[in-house]
């Protein structure tokens, strides 16, 4: 583990802990160059799960991808609450019938999980992954929300 003061990489663990309820592991250390500390969280390596995009074009997907897309959209949650939120996405999709996801999917996926958690985050993320751009496509979104 690289310090991340002075980048000497090797460190002492003075404590650990779970953490997000044991899907995290919280270590604190001691750069042993330079004396100080630092955190770090472990999680498990994910599944290699493959995102199919609208172009037929398949990438890796990335939690951190998934994190900025929410940060968009859903800036009045909290850091533990956007987790949990990424956290579920994120078991849902591990569990899906196959390693191949299309992003569609992905996108319905977070739409049904705002829509029932923050109705504005959903109304922020829906008009960029719809690609509302007319007003009177935003209507439309509000009133099918309404329903």
């Amino acid at each position: 583990m690289l310090c991340p003061y002075c980048g000497f990489d090797e460190s002492n663990v003075l404590e650990s802990r779970e953490a997000e309820e044991g899907k995290v592991t919280r270590r604190r250390r001691e750069c042993l160059k330079c004396k100080k500390r630092f955190t770090t969280y472990e999680r498990v390596g994910s599944i290699d799960l493959k995102v199919i995009k609208k172009s037929g074009k398949r990438e890796d997907f990335s939690r951190e991808k998934l994190q900025k897309c929410l940060d968009k959209a859903c800036w009045k949650m909290n850091e533990e609450e956007k987790n949990k939120l990424i956290d579920e996405i994120e078991m849902t999709l591990l569990n899906w019938p196959s390693v191949e996801i299309p992003s569609k999917e992905i996108g319905v996926l977070v739409l049904e999980k705002l829509k029932n958690l923050d109705p504005m985050a959903y109304i922020r993320f829906a008009t960029v992954y719809l690609d509302i751009n007319e007003v009177s496509d935003f209507q439309k979104l509000i009133s099918n929300f309404k329903k």
